[in-house]
């Protein structure tokens, strides 16, 4: 009877935390609000910048802040478009470049960005910093960040199932079914799912690039300059949180067409 009971509540959980996100127009998983998540946001990105050497008053910070002023522009018109004009409201858009030679960037939820000047070797001028923050803004439109959290508290409810189900049997079989679903979920679930977030944000990223005035053309440029500076990944794609280099380019060369379409008929912002 218990572990009926289990799988009653949480295949409701799922039911009832699934709405449709209004960037994206799909159904997600979510259980975390924005008003619960963005307050955490911001107190982390702020504990972050007080504790690594933010980079001002240069040409590189300057453009980090004009880039990212552009996608924001692009983000506020392309919610508009869509119809969802009060979406961005508690959004704080913020725009850093902080000293530190890894090749990333990243934006927490909420609108608030790093970029490394690690990567700027490789971006290389505005439109290849333009694909970046267009990513990285992406996740946080798409609210990845709280799917992620939703994602990660289902498989540990799952492995509580699998607890429930095999109580009777012997702690070697425990551990065994333990084993078996961990393995099974992040390679069979979690890593396709942040996979395909990667992707969601690519093709987000890249109309917000377009409307904001960049050529989505020069996405292609910049993923493959990346790749050649990682000279490919020794891990398969399918242990991967990314899609490989090769397919992420695959997919942006398809979907270019689709991001001019889309920013002609939402407007495209000169500046």
């Amino acid at each position: 009877m218990k572990k009926y009971l289990f799988i009653t509540a949480f295949v409701t959980l799922i039911v009832y935390s699934c709405a449709t996100n209004p960037v994206t127009g799909k159904k997600d998983l979510n259980f975390v609000s924005n008003s619960e998540l963005f307050p955490s946001s911001f107190q982390q990105y702020d504990t972050f910048l007080k504790e690594n050497k933010v980079i001002t008053g240069t040409a590189d910070a300057k453009l980090v802040s004009n880039v990212g002023a552009r996608i924001k522009a692009a983000a506020e018109k392309y919610l508009t478009y869509l119809g969802q004009t009060q979406y961005l409201k508690d959004y704080r858009w913020e725009y850093k470049l902080v000293e530190n030679k890894e090749v990333n960037a990243w934006c927490l939820p909420g609108g608030k960005i790093v970029v490394y000047s690690g990567i700027l070797p490789i971006t290389q001028n505005e439109s290849g910093l333009a694909t970046v923050m267009g990513h990285e803004v992406s996740h946080a439109l798409a609210n990845h960040g709280a799917q992620r959290m939703s994602a990660s508290q289902l498989q540990q409810l799952g492995a509580v199932g699998v607890a429930v189900a095999t109580g009777s049997q012997s702690a070697e079989k425990q551990a065994m079914w333990q084993q078996y679903y961990g393995l099974g979920s992040e390679v069979g679930v979690m890593l396709p799912f942040s996979r395909s977030h990667e992707s969601e944000a690519d093709k987000i990223g890249l109309t917000l690039m377009a409307i904001a005035g960049y050529n989505p053309d020069d996405s292609i440029a910049f993923w493959t300059r990346m790749s050649a500076k990682s000279g490919g990944s020794g891990t398969p794609e399918f242990l991967s949180t990314h899609p490989s280099d090769a397919t992420r380019i695959a997919n942006l060369k398809s979907l270019i067409p689709q991001a001019r379409e889309t920013a002609a008929k939402v407007g495209v912002i000169r500046i």
